[in-house]
């Protein structure tokens, strides 16, 4: 019946007014909730200050709608957010219109320069680049409700080009949903420090980031695990190590890897 009720809805001439006054009510609660200052916002500004501080260059890849850039920006960090999703990019824009420390960068990143599928589910934190990674989390369980039955063409740029646009960056967080190696291929220098999300489903990705990272410079890795905003491991460890400690992950964990370049902070 519920079906059958929506089917009608969408068929309706006013189906697409309904639309636009619900998708206008719902950014209006995202942006209140975006202006909104909450614990879990000073509990992730206290994990990122010994990353970021003041006049800091960080990107943002993956930024979504804003949960981090909001934080890097409070640090006083210029932050460069790379969102090609566009309901994400336009809802950046209007939340930091008058930020003069934010940039806005409407394109993936990945190896290398030019167009790619982006795979569009209907909550916008796991649409990918990545069908692999898809297709990983859906046979896991872990989405296999959701759908990705949307597909938009995206300009793709790289690390490289961003850095020479906007300055070698003190932290770059990347959340791609399973792309995050290919992001961290379009890098050749090191940087001070990075985060990229990972799920045991589909460690191989994350395998990839730290053998290339490990290729550009001398980096040391930590694990935090879920949005705990804690490390889970006593110390930073090297590259077995850390290998390691990630093939022992809970296989119905996710997390962030993080990188330092040694002698960073």
């Amino acid at each position: 019946m519920k079906q059958a009720i929506k089917t009608i809805a969408k068929n309706s001439l006013l189906y697409p007014v309904y639309r636009y006054i619900d998708d206008q009510r719902r950014m209006r609660k995202l942006n209140r909730q975006f202006k909104h200052w909450t614990g879990e916002d000073q509990k992730r500004l206290e994990f990122y200050r010994q990353f970021v501080t003041t006049g800091n260059v960080v990107f943002d890849v993956g930024a979504n709608l804003g949960n981090r850039a909001k934080i890097f920006s409070r640090l006083g960090a210029t932050v460069v957010a790379v969102e090609p999703q566009t309901a994400c990019a336009n809802f950046l824009e209007s939340v930091f219109h008058d930020a003069t420390n934010f940039h806005l960068v409407r394109k993936a990143l990945g190896a290398s320069t030019g167009q790619a599928e982006m795979l569009i589910s209907s909550a916008s934190t796991i649409s990918s680049l990545s069908p692999d990674w898809i297709r990983s989390v859906k046979e896991s369980g872990r989405f296999a409700k959701y759908e990705w039955n949307k597909k938009e063409m995206v300009p793709v740029d790289t690390l490289d080009n961003l850095i020479a646009e906007f300055g070698c960056p003190a932290f770059v967080k990347i959340d791609v949903e399973g792309f995050e190696d290919q992001v961290v291929s379009g890098l050749s220098q090191p940087v001070g420090a990075l985060s990229m999300e990972f799920t045991p489903e589909y460690m191989e990705s994350t395998f990839r980031c730290i053998n290339h990272l490990s290729g550009i410079g001398d980096y040391r890795f930590q694990i935090s695990l879920g949005e705990s905003m804690d490390f889970a491991l006593p110390n930073w460890c090297s590259v077995d190590e850390i290998r390691q400690s990630l093939a022992e992950v809970s296989t119905d964990a996710f997390g962030d890897l993080y990188a330092r370049f040694n002698g960073q902070y």
